[in-house]
């Protein structure tokens, strides 16, 4: 295994550039001697360098508690890490995934669909087959030529886990109110009050299953596929049952084995990982839920990103600077996660698909080489829905004694034009929270305050302190001209992207997730253990303990 990802060790970053970098950068941090409003009045030009756009979607970083000092040192830090040249060399198909001996592909998959050059062209035309077939299985389903026993389909299950489900039903619930016949379901939790409900209300004649799945053997996607079986099976016979069956899956025979007919099973390949095979025939269920035709723009807009991301300078690179300044808050400024809000329904899993992409990720404790990280890894990643969000866990956010960066989310139009004062006052409501993280409110304006309602002086200083909110909290908002095919396809391939400079920074493998199989080995163990298999190893004294109580 290379080192440097790759036999001439072309990626390799020099520790002397790296330790001289970390350290200009840890320099600035600590003469940043101004406040994050303080910064507009100190930095005439703040606003041109600490935002950026690529087509209809606009970055302002200019609320994070960086100066220009601070943003010149990530730059220089980025270009030390060779950024570059790993950008380069996942579009050019080499082995950047140096401990899985894999290439890292899925920017080929929406290269492929504007005929422009990404990788190596086998792959390319691999991609595109695949593409076309789904695309007309999907126009076959929407449109009823596609059929099971009895007819065309009503619903649609996308049986997957981790990212065979997240992405697929975040584009599925942000795209899929266009009034086309099918409703999608996505199963992803083996517990049975996922599946078993949602059984009842379907009808096998008129269901659809999708088996997502890699190598068509993770448990949880296996056990649900077989549940769904035996429901079909009970009502159309094993024949007719199979008629209801796609699969999307790097393991054809396996599917076959299992009964899906081969005309129905789309390739992925080895080079897709999981957590960035959306844009796979694994987006099947999503492409079905907003036509082929949205999917294939959801692609454009993800390309156009992908060209931003190869062409622009690091300066107005939007993953760069996202990225750039993840490693700030997380190695720099030690906090270890980030909020992110989006006010906008339709978005309202993209905090979970997130999570998945970031966490997986550059979740790591050692570096490319092997060694413990030294700078740390990725943050925790969570958030939820807009104004619900300012009733659960804003408080923290204002007052608890944690500082944690915030990243808003909005569209310039909402998703009911019918209800223009609904998305207005969402709208004031996104800027007001950013704003308000950055100002706070000081003892002096919260008792002039309370003097001004009413209260006597002594009354007010003694709730003032309760009313403090200390500000300079850092924020980033990412506004969105329209939330539609094109713009979702930018922004998720901009979180991708942003995953790959964040991990070259801290130096660590983005494209593994070895930490994932752990829990599921054991887990088959423990399995053993509570169906009493005869000769099970035993476990740990907490483990078995827990095995007897719940049994």
């Amino acid at each position: 295994m290379p080192k440097d990802y790759l036999p001439d060790g072309g990626l390799a970053a020099s520790p002397v550039a790296l330790d001289a970098a970390w350290g200009a950068l840890k320099t600035a941090a600590k003469q940043r001697n101004s406040s994050i409003a303080d910064s507009f009045v100190a930095e005439p030009d703040r606003m041109s360098r600490f935002t950026a756009r690529c087509g209809g979607l606009f970055a302002d970083l200019s609320k994070q508690d960086i100066d220009q000092a601070g943003l010149d040192a990530l730059m220089a830090l980025a270009r030390a890490a060779r950024v570059d040249a790993l950008r380069d060399a996942m579009f050019s198909g080499e082995t950047i995934n140096h401990t899985e001996g894999r290439a890292v592909l899925h920017p080929l998959l929406r290269a492929s669909a504007r005929d422009r050059a990404a990788g190596p062209a086998d792959a390319r035309a691999m991609a595109a087959e695949e593409r076309r077939r789904a695309e007309a299985f999907a126009a076959e389903v929407i449109d009823g030529r596609a059929r099971g026993s009895a007819g065309g389909f009503t619903d649609v299950i996308n049986i997957g886990i981790g990212g065979s489900d997240l992405g697929p039903a975040l584009v599925a619930s942000a795209l899929g109110h266009g009034g086309l016949a099918q409703t999608v379901h996505f199963v992803s939790n083996v517990d049975g009050a996922a599946l078993g409900p949602l059984l009842k209300t379907l009808k096998p004649e008129t269901t659809l299953v999708i088996v997502c799945s890699k190598t068509f053997s993770t448990l949880e996607t296996r056990t649900n596929a077989e549940t769904v079986k035996r429901w079909l099976v009970s009502g159309l016979g094993e024949a007719g049952a199979r008629r209801h069956f796609a699969a999307s899956t790097s393991a054809p025979e396996a599917a076959i084995a299992f009964g899906v007919d081969e005309d129905r099973i789309f390739k992925i390949w080895n080079w897709v990982g999981g957590r960035f095979s959306l844009w796979s025939t694994v987006g099947l269920a999503a492409m079905i839920a907003i036509g082929p035709i949205a999917f294939r723009e959801f692609l454009y807009g993800a390309a156009a990103m992908d060209e931003h991301f190869v062409q622009a300078p690091f300066e107005r690179n939007l993953p760069v600077l996202l990225g750039a300044v993840d490693v700030w808050q997380r190695s720099i400024a030690k906090r270890g996660s980030r909020a992110v809000a989006v006010y906008d329904e339709r978005l309202k899993l993209l905090p979970s698909h997130l999570q998945q992409l970031e966490m997986e990720s550059n979740g790591k404790g050692v570096d490319r080489n092997g060694a413990a990280v030294r700078e740390g890894s990725a943050a925790v990643v969570w958030g939820g829905v807009g104004c619900d969000a300012q009733h659960a866990f804003f408080q923290m956010l204002h007052q608890g004694p944690d500082v944690i960066p915030v990243e808003f989310l909005i569209a310039k139009n909402g998703g009911a034009p019918n209800l223009k004062t609904h998305h207005r006052l969402l709208m004031a409501n996104c800027f007001a929270q950013s704003r308000a993280l950055m100002t706070g409110l000081s003892h002096q304006e919260a008792a002039a305050r309370l003097v001004a309602e009413g209260r006597s002086r002594e009354d007010a200083e003694a709730l003032a302190p309760h009313m403090v909110c200390p500000g300079d909290r850092p924020s980033t908002t990412i506004l969105l001209d329209q939330l539609d095919a094109h713009t979702l396809g930018m922004l998720l391939a901009l979180a991708e992207h942003r995953v790959l400079v964040a991990g070259a920074i801290y130096g660590v493998n983005s494209f593994d997730q070895f930490g994932v199989e752990l829990g599921k080995r054991i887990a088959r163990s423990v399995d053993e253990r509570l169906r009493g298999v005869d000769g099970a190893a035993p476990l740990d004294p907490s483990t078995e303990l827990l095995i007897k109580q719940s049994s």
